[in-house]
């Protein structure tokens, strides 16, 4: 084991993640996940995903991993910390139940694949819950997880520029406690991974381009889905309609002849064995 703290005590940072998402699942599925969506091949690659193997899906909203995972003939199993994304995923057919990471219900060694798709940047233990996911792998058993690179990730661009106009009001989401954080780049990612005692560690950038509606991309926003749809909902009414003008005057100089929107992303994929 790792000799890392795991105590589940939640601070700011997770009391306003699990407060976060309270309603939102179906605005996320029908905005945000098909951009996360574009990360799942790579990550059930990495993580050794096929025909029999025991796999843990860790933050599986509305399934969109354990799905894909099913449709190679693994056999699955799922959580996610919000009972609106996992009554989703179980109406998908995933065998999903609700979990709060660092702490997992599920014996030592219990999976052959832990996957976690976007799901250890929403927690304020990064080290805890990649420690975690080392405790339910199996000897040999394998890790994939993916975050948002903090360079070069332009898929919230829009949305920040159009943010710009708001003068005044701005809600300021919690951060990670410092002494908790970790570099989100391929060099930081790993360390925690192998921090966290999973070995073979590597870790390399996804890069992908998004394709949507001005319409579709500001939806999610305008539900209150992520820290951005937190802070714009959170604005005095005439800021965020100014903020609203703005995204949707950025928006029409920038789609396409299809009249879609090209959003480029980098995610960063890592991956080891227990």
């Amino acid at each position: 084991m790792t000799g890392i703290d795991t105590g589940s005590a939640a601070g700011d940072f997770d009391r306003h993640e699990r407060g976060l998402w309270v309603g939102k699942a179906e605005a996320y599925r029908a905005s945000f996940a098909a951009l996360c969506g574009h990360a799942v091949p790579a990550l059930l690659a990495a993580g050794g995903v096929a025909a029999g193997v025991r796999v843990l899906d860790v933050g599986t909203g509305p399934g969109t991993a354990a799905r894909a995972a099913q449709q190679l003939g693994a056999v699955v199993s799922a959580v996610d910390a919000d009972p609106g994304m996992v009554a989703l995923a179980v109406a998908g057919g995933v065998a999903a139940r609700v979990a709060v990471l660092p702490e997992l219900p599920y014996e030592d060694g219990a999976y052959e694949s832990v996957v976690g798709n976007f799901v250890v940047n929403h927690v304020e233990h990064p080290a805890a819950a990649m420690a975690e996911l080392r405790r339910v792998a199996r000897p040999g058993g394998r890790l994939a997880a993916t975050i948002w690179a903090d360079a070069g990730n332009g898929s919230m661009d829009l949305f920040v520029r159009a943010l710009a106009v708001a003068e005044h009001g701005r809600p300021v989401p919690p951060r990670v406690p410092e002494a908790l954080n970790f570099e989100r780049s391929a060099a930081g990612f790993a360390e925690l991974a192998v921090a966290a005692g999973w070995d073979g560690v590597s870790c390399r950038e996804l890069l992908f381009e998004h394709r949507v509606t001005p319409a579709d991309w500001w939806a999610g926003v305008a539900a209150g889905v992520a820290n951005l749809g937190y802070v714009v909902t959170g604005l005095p009414t005439e800021q965020r309609a100014r903020v609203e003008a703005e995204y949707r005057r950025l928006a029409a100089a920038a789609v396409g002849a299809d009249g879609l929107l090209t959003v480029p992303a980098v995610a960063l994929l890592v991956s080891g064995r227990a």
